[in-house]
């Protein structure tokens, strides 16, 4: 047993040692889900007496959580610089964990107030939705863009893997996959949302809703010289506000643009701008019925 012991040893890479925990990370995410919504998940107790207290305690462990996971991720990648496809393409900040940490924490409020907006979205556009208090219950479409909104943020703020670590947690727990890259604005609504791909330069507007299977993808990975991808160009689609799309669809490439106030039927795919206003559908395929054998 010792042997195996040190040859897993030998071949294990140091720089481990300073990767952000992913478990911690995750942690992270459930207090601050808990402190946008409380009550809805895990703490009970929010009468006027008791809520601002225990919002304090979660308030106070998160600042020093975060704080270490983002001194880890930055340490990590700044150790690691040789190995990165673009070290110097300037995506990692180069602020202190514990500035970056405060910015990330006061955004707070204003992502409770764009979430509120989401959760309303949801409940005007799915009439099986009883209450708003049942979809931040069970609403896996609600459960990803909340998280999204998160990691958007750090991703924003150039706060390494921990932005990846909360998209791909979202993703295992939701199957819905936003890069935490996409700019997506306020009264944003996945119905179903199953399968839904939306990738890293996405720009989605203000009342866009996206129903299960729907990609918003690449049309191609441009190479250099090289061989070696271009990164850093924008490479999917861009949906204007009030946009709806149905199931299945696909809609690829960086330059398409989908005009506000446009429905893109089941099933479609598109890689050509459509204006304004505008409906795309395939034409339906025929029904044959003939007697069983």
């Amino acid at each position: 047993m010792e042997d195996i012991v040190s040859a897993l040893l030998e071949n294990s890479d140091n720089n481990t040692a300073m990767l952000p925990s992913v478990d911690g990370v995750i942690a992270v995410a459930q207090d601050l889900r808990e402190l946008i919504f409380p009550g809805y998940r895990r703490m009970r107790n929010v009468n006027t007496l008791h809520h601002g207290r225990e919002q304090s305690a979660i308030l106070q462990r998160l600042q020093t959580r975060l704080r270490l996971e983002i001194g880890r991720a930055l340490t990590h990648v700044r150790q690691s610089a040789p190995r990165l496809h673009h070290p110097d393409d300037g995506r990692t900040s180069d602020r202190t964990p514990a500035e970056l940490t405060t910015e990330f924490l006061s955004t707070l409020p204003m992502l409770r107030q764009i979430l509120k907006t989401d959760v309303q979205a949801a409940f005007n556009g799915d009439p099986a939705a009883s209450t708003a208090d049942e979809i931040l219950l069970c609403y896996p479409g609600i459960e990803a863009v909340l998280v999204h909104r998160l990691a958007h943020q750090l991703y924003r703020l150039k706060v390494p893997y921990l932005p990846r670590i909360l998209s791909e947690w979202a993703h295992r727990e939701t199957g819905i996959d936003i890069h935490p890259g996409a700019k997506i604005g306020e009264r944003f609504f996945i119905d179903h949302g199953t399968g839904v791909v939306i990738g890293e330069t996405c720009e989605i507007g203000s009342g866009v809703t996206l129903y299960q299977g729907v990609t918003l993808g690449a049309w191609s990975f441009p190479r250099d010289e090289q061989g070696n991808l271009i990164r850093g160009t924008k490479r999917h689609p861009t949906l204007e506000n009030d946009v709806t799309v149905f199931s299945n669809a696909s809609i690829l490439g960086g330059t398409t643009v989908i005009g506000s106030g446009s429905r893109v039927g089941s099933g479609v795919t598109l890689s050509r701008s459509v204006p304004a206003n505008t409906i795309v559908t395939i034409e339906k395929p025929q029904l044959r019925f003939r007697e069983a054998a």
